[in-house]
C-alpha cells in the first residue's frame, strides 16, 4: 500500500501518499493530536503538530527519528515504515554505503529525548566536523537541537562564493529548536534551560543575518526566530529574570513587525502582558493583552482570543477591578467553549481546560477571594495532563498557597507535599517562590495535620543562589 519507499536525492521531495491516506478525514492538526495521544500511551514524548504532519506528507521527512518510529508503529500495528510510505532507514542520506544498521533502543526516557538524533541531525554533526572544527562540534553535541551547526554551515568557512545563505534545512532546524525547548520546559521547568536556549536564539538570528535565497525560507526563519525569542523570554520570565524576559519579548515583537507577522505579534504581546502582570505593572498588562487581541483577530483562532482575554483578566484583577476581570473571564470562557480549530497556533498546545482554570484561579487569588481561587486551582491540578509536569507543579503549589490563605493549613500541607514530590523533575523559580511563601504562612500552624512534615521537607530543600 506504500507510496514509493524512497525519494530521489535530487529535485523536489516525493509526496508520501500512503501516510496521507492514513490521516483520512482528520485535519493535520487533529491527526497531530492523535499522534501525541498515541505517544503518551507508550510513554514516549513527541512534539507533533500540523506542520510536522505536512512535512511528512510532502516527503520532506523521508524517514522519522526513532521516537516517531515507535509511535507510528504503535498506531498502526503490523505495518512497517515502508508500509507507512517512508524510506528504509539504511537508504536515507547514504547509510547503505556504510553498511551498518542501527538498532533503536527499546525505550527512550525523557531525559535523553532532546539528544536522540534524527537522520537529519546526524548529518548536521558531520557537516560541523567539516566546516566548524572542534568548537562547533562541541556546541552541536551540547545544543538542544543542533541549530548551531546549521548556522555554522550557513555562515562558516564554506559560506564563501555565495554558498552561505540559509535554506530549508536551517529553517527546519530553527523550528525544531523551538519545539524541543518547549517540550523540555513543559516537563522540567525553566531554570536549567535558559542559558542553553539563549545560545540557540543567538544562532537563529545568525541564520537570519546570513540571508536566504527564497522569501518563503526567510518567512519561516523570521517566524521561528521570533517564536524562539518568546520561548527564551518565557524561560527568563519563569526563572525570575524579568529584565531579560522583557528584552527577549521586545525582540520578538520587533521581529514580528518587520516580517508583518500578526500571529507572532499577538504571541509577543500575550507574553508581555503576562510579564507585566507578574512584575506588578497591571495597567500595562491590560494594554498589552488588548493589543494582542487586536493583532489576533486576523488569525481566526477562538482559543487564542480566549487566552488573550485571560491575560486581560489578570491585569484587571491586579488593578482590583473585579467587574473588568469578571467580564474578561466570561469572554475567555465563551471563546474557549467554541472549541479548537486548525487556526490555533502551534505554541498553544498547553492551553486546555486545566490552563483556563489555573489562570482563573490566579485572578481570584489576586482579588483576594481565596476559597474561589482554591476551587479553580484544584480543578486545574486535577485536569492537567501529567506530561506537563511543570504546570502540574505550578497549579498544585498555587492550590497550596490559596488553601493556606483560606485557612485550611492541613489541606495546604497535603498539596505542598505533592509539589515537593515533583521537584526532582521540575526546576522552576516560580514554583519555588510560591512554596516558600506557603511555608512562611504555615509556620504558625505546625499542630495542623501534615504541616510539620511539610515544613521540615521544605526546609531540607537545597537552596539555590
Amino acid at each position: 500500500m506504500a507510496s514509493s519507499p524512497t525519494a530521489s536525492s535530487a529535485g523536489s521531495p516525493r509526496p508520501n501518499l500512503a501516510f496521507r491516506r492514513l490521516r483520512g478525514q482528520l485535519s493535520p492538526g487533529e491527526f497531530a493530536s492523535v499522534v501525541r495521544r498515541a505517544a503518551r500511551e507508550i510513554d514516549e514524548h513527541v512534539a507533533c503538530d500540523a506542520r510536522y504532519i505536512g512535512r511528512v506528507e510532502s516527503g520532506e521527512i523521508r524517514c522519522p527519528n526513532y521516537a516517531y518510529e515507535r509511535v507510528f508503529l504503535h498506531m498502526f500495528p503490523g505495518r512497517t515504515l515502508t508500509d507507512l510510505g517512508f524510506a528504509p532507514r539504511e537508504t536515507v542520506r547514504g547509510r547503505g554505503a556504510r553498511g551498518a544498521t542501527v538498532t533503536p533502543p527499546a525505550h527512550t526516557t525523557l531525559q535523553n529525548t532532546h539528544s536522540t538524533q534524527s537522520d537529519e541531525e546526524s548529518d548536521v554533526l558531520r557537516r560541523a566536523f567539516m566546516t566548524g572544527g572542534t568548537a562547533t562540534v562541541a556546541a552541536v553535541s551540547l545544543g538542544l537541537a543542533g541549530l548551531g551547526a546549521e548556522a555554522a554551515a550557513a555562515t562558516g568557512p564554506r559560506a564563501a562564493g555565495g554558498r552561505g545563505k540559509a535554506g530549508r534545512a536551517e529553517a527546519a532546524a530553527a523550528e525544531d529548536a523551538v519545539r524541543r525547548i518547549r517540550l523540555l520546559d513543559d516537563r522540567h521547568g525553566a531554570d536549567g534551560l535558559y542559558q542553553r536556549a539563549a545560545t540557540e536564539l543567538r544562532t537563529a538570528y545568525a541564520l537570519l543575518d546570513a540571508g536566504t535565497s527564497r522569501q518563503s525560507t526567510a518567512d519561516r526563519l523570521h517566524s521561528s526566530a521570533g517564536e524562539l525569542a518568546i520561548t527564551v523570554g518565557w524561560l527568563a520570565h519563569d526563572s525570575g529574570r524579568f529584565g531579560d524576559a522583557r528584552s527577549h519579548y521586545a525582540e520578538a515583537l520587533a521581529t514580528a513587525r518587520m516580517a508583518g507577522d500578526t500571529a507572532l505579534e499577538a504571541h509577543a504581546f500575550c507574553n508581555m502582558s503576562f510579564l507585566a502582570r507578574d512584575a506588578g505593572r497591571h495597567r500595562e498588562a491590560v494594554r498589552a493583552a488588548q493589543a494582542a487581541q487586536r493583532s489576533a483577530r486576523a488569525c481566526g483562532s477562538d482559543r487564542l482570543l480566549s487566552l488573550l482575554a485571560l491575560r486581560e483578566a489578570g491585569g484587571w484583577a491586579g488593578l482590583g477591578d473585579s467587574a473588568g476581570c469578571g467580564q474578561a473571564l466570561a469572554r475567555a470562557r465563551s471563546l474557549f467553549d467554541r472549541g479548537p480549530s486548525d487556526a490555533d497556533p502551534e505554541w498553544m498546545t498547553f492551553y486546555g481546560e486545566a490552563e483556563l482554570s489555573g489562570l482563573e484561579a490566579q485572578c481570584w487569588s489576586a482579588l483576594g477571594n481565596w476559597p474561589r481561587a482554591a476551587r479553580y486551582a484544584r480543578y486545574a491540578a486535577a485536569l492537567q495532563n501529567p506530561h506537563f509536569t511543570r504546570n502540574l507543579a505550578l497549579y498544585t503549589s498555587e492550590l497550596a498557597d490559596d488553601l493556606a490563605r483560606a485557612g485550611h493549613p492541613d489541606e495546604a500541607a497535603a498539596a505542598g507535599h505533592q509539589v515537593l514530590d515533583l521537584l526532582d523533575e521540575v526546576q522552576s523559580s516560580r514554583v519555588q517562590a510560591i512554596l516558600a511563601r506557603t511555608s512562611r504562612m504555615l509556620a504558625g500552624h505546625r499542630r495542623a495535620a501534615g504541616v510539620d512534615g511539610f515544613l521540615d521537607r521544605h526546609a531540607a530543600l537545597p537552596r539555590t543562589a
